[in-house]
């Protein structure tokens, strides 16, 4: 019986993290078709689009009945959203202020940014294996997609901005599941109606600051409009796999293993835009990376690998996560 509970486990999860990949690099190509080729480069207010389409789906299944009702606090809603618009709006500052090599320093510092809040918030040890290959992991990225490195001083505000807030909100997205055996669907059916409001109507003026253009007079046509549905389309799958996925898992496991999009992203840009993206320095760069995710995943699931040194109310705790596990494997 426990084996057969370990293999649908275990199956979920690779199933969680297909997802997630397919998804992410997916909305990836779609969106750098949309802003490169087709020059729509208002990513906020695409963002805010991205969760609109997001909170419709939630409606509906709401009102079909597949979302049962639940409750989080006000405070934490807010707290979540500000979080989760700040990464999204600083994410884009960085990019614009910094250096891509810079920039690609700055989203590997989530690592340990992330594991220093649940060392600190949720009193996690980390094995000597587990630290070694997440530095292996790390180095690999870092080599695979850092180039040149300049720094100025609102570009790192920008980036350390950019790194806590996200960092913050993967941390809430695992923490509100399982304080409030919340659903990926329960979770995002609170967040995404305020994140889209918000950004909707932030997305405009910080896109027209970070582009010198407005939206509104971009000139829109067949393709970009289809464009712009498919990436509403994807985004839709992109967020509920998110918080599966650190539902499931934690936020740094989900940093770790989400490194596997940006190898994938490195060889699909080889296959569609030719060989000038891959060489030696890329290859050597994936194959660490790759090697630090399966050291990662052999370390962390090891006794010691990664586990809490105190766990207050525990029975309530366990029955929370079983909880929020079961409408998850459900979905």
């Amino acid at each position: 019986m426990s084996a057969s509970k370990g293999d649908r486990k275990a199956t979920l999860d690779a199933a969680s993290w297909l997802f997630n990949v397919v998804t992410s690099v997916g909305i990836i190509i779609v969106n750098k078709s949309l802003m490169a080729t087709h020059g729509f480069s208002f990513a906020t207010t695409l963002t805010g689009l991205h969760f609109a389409t997001t909170t419709l789906l939630t409606l509906v299944l709401k009102w079909l009945g597949y979302i049962q009702p639940s409750q989080l606090p006000v405070p934490e809603l807010l707290k979540f959203v500000l979080f989760a618009n700040f990464s999204i709006v600083g994410m884009n500052v960085s990019l614009m202020w910094n250096s891509v090599g810079f920039y690609q320093i700055a989203k590997l510092t989530m690592i340990p940014v992330s594991c220093f809040l649940e060392v600190v918030l949720d009193k996690v040890r980390y094995s000597r294996d587990t630290k070694l290959s997440i530095t292996l992991v790390l180095l690999g990225v870092a080599v695979c997609t850092v180039t040149d490195v300049s720094v100025n001083a609102k570009g790192f505000i920008a980036a350390s901005v950019a790194v806590w807030s996200t960092a913050l909100q993967q941390y809430y997205v695992h923490h509100l599941q399982r304080k409030y055996s919340l659903s990926s669907f329960n979770l995002l059916g609170h967040t995404a109606p305020v994140q889209a409001a918000s950004l909707l109507i932030v997305g405009p003026f910080v896109d027209f600051w970070l582009t010198g253009k407005t939206v509104y007079a971009y000139d829109y046509h067949f393709i970009s409009v289809s464009l712009i549905l498919l990436s509403c389309t994807i985004a839709v799958g992109t967020n509920l796999s998110q918080f599966i996925c650190i539902g499931r898992f934690t936020a740094v496991s989900f940093q770790v293993l989400g490194h596997m999009k940006t190898i994938l992203v490195l060889i699909l840009g080889f296959i569609f835009f030719g060989k000038e993206g891959l060489n030696h320095q890329v290859v050597l760069g994936m194959l660490i990376a790759i090697m630090g995710m399966i050291w990662y995943g052999n370390a962390s699931s090891k006794p010691g690998g990664k586990e809490r040194r105190s766990a207050p109310s525990k029975s309530q705790k366990k029955g929370a996560v079983s909880e929020s596990s079961e409408v998850d494997d459900k979905v």
